[in-house]
C-alpha cells in the first residue's frame, strides 16, 4: 500500500492506495473535518456520533465497510485510522449536511482519475506535486529542493524497510535521532519553534533546512550501506553518525555566513501564525 497526501481547498486529506486491490482508501475523519469545517478533534467526535446514529438507523453497513489502516499523523508516527473506499465515503458525505458535499465528491472522483493517469505515466505524479506546492506559494527553487530531499528520504526508508526496521514507530525514532544530531532540536522542538501543529515540518523548512536535512539522511543511508547496518541498534549508530556529519557542515556554514540554518520561519498564512508575546519593559 502507498500512503499519499492531497489538498482540497488547502486542506490535507490522507489517503492510501492498495496496489493489489487497486482501491483508494480515504481518511474518514479528514473528510468529515472539511464537511463540518472544524478541526481534527471535533471531526473525530462528530464521526463517532455519526457512526452510532447510522447503526441505530439500520445503516450499519456503511460503518462496517470502513476499515482501520495505519496513516501518518501530525507527529510523524503512523496510527490506525478509520478509512473507507470512495463508494462508502460518498454514503458518509450524504449523511453530513454541508455546502462542501458536492465539491468534495467532485474532488474524490478527480483523485481516482488522476491515479489511473499516474499508473500509465508516473511522471504525472511528480508534476502534480509541483503544482500543489506552487498553489501554496512556494518558489521553483524551494520546490526543487523539497522534491530532491523527498527522493533522498525515500531511498533511506527503502533501506530501512529491507534491513529489519519496522515502518511507523521505528522510522520515527531514527528520523528523530538524525534530526536531533544535525539540528540540535528534536522534530517536535523544531515544529514548536516554527509554531506548527498538524502541519508537516518539511513543508515549512527553508531551503537551507531542507538541504541539511537531506545531507543528514543521505549520509545516514550511505553509512548504513557501507556497514550493512541491520536492525535498530546498528541503524541507530548510522543515524547518529550521519546526523553528525550534517551537524559539522551546518556549524561551518553558520560560521562562514553568519546566518542560522534552523529558524522559526514558516509558510503559515498570517491568520494561523502564532501570536508574538510582547516583553514587558
Amino acid at each position: 500500500m502507498t500512503d499519499e497526501l492531497s489538498l482540497f481547498e488547502g486542506n490535507r486529506i490522507r489517503h492510501i492506495y492498495d496496489e493489489e486491490k487497486e482501491i483508494y482508501y480515504f481518511s474518514v475523519v479528514d473528510i468529515i473535518a472539511i464537511l463540518i469545517e472544524k478541526d481534527y478533534q471535533s471531526a473525530r467526535k462528530y464521526w463517532n456520533k455519526l457512526a452510532q446514529r447510522l447503526r441505530e438507523e439500520g445503516s450499519d453497513q456503511t460503518v462496517t465497510n470502513c476499515h482501520q489502516l495505519k496513516l501518518e499523523s501530525s507527529d510523524g508516527k503512523k496510527y490506525k485510522t478509520d478509512v473507507a473506499d470512495i463508494k462508502t465515503i460518498f454514503r458518509i458525505i450524504q449523511s453530513v449536511p454541508s455546502k462542501k458535499a458536492e465539491p468534495i465528491k467532485q474532488w474524490l472522483a478527480k483523485v481516482g482519475q488522476e491515479r489511473v493517469q499516474e499508473m500509465a505515466d508516473p511522471s504525472t505524479a511528480i508534476d502534480r506535486a509541483r503544482e500543489t506546492y506552487k498553489k501554496l506559494g512556494r518558489s521553483d527553487k524551494w520546490i526543487q529542493q523539497r522534491m530532491t530531499g523527498q527522493e533522498t528520504r525515500n531511498k533511506l526508508t527503502d533501506y530501512w524497510k529491507d534491513h529489519e526496521i519496522t515502518e511507523g514507530e521505528e522510522y520515527a525514532i531514527l528520523t528523530n535521532i538524525i534530526h536531533q544530531e544535525w539540528s540540535g532540536l528534536s522534530v517536535k522542538e523544531h515544529k514548536n519553534l516554527k509554531g506548527l501543529k498538524s502541519q508537516n515540518l518539511r513543508d515549512h523548512m527553508s531551503e537551507a533546512e531542507l538541504i541539511f536535512t537531506a545531507l543528514a539522511e543521505l549520509s545516514t543511508r550511505q553509512i548504513a550501506e557501507s556497514n550493512n547496518a541491520t536492525g535498530m541498534v546498528e541503524n541507530t549508530k548510522a543515524a547518529q553518525v550521519g546526523g553528525n556529519i550534517a551537524k559539522h557542515a551546518r556549524e561551518e556554514y553558520e560560521e562562514r555566513t553568519g546566518a542560522k540554518v534552523v529558524t522559526d520561519n514558516n509558510f503559515l498564512p498570517a491568520s494561523k501564525k502564532p501570536k508574538q508575546i510582547k516583553k514587558k519593559d
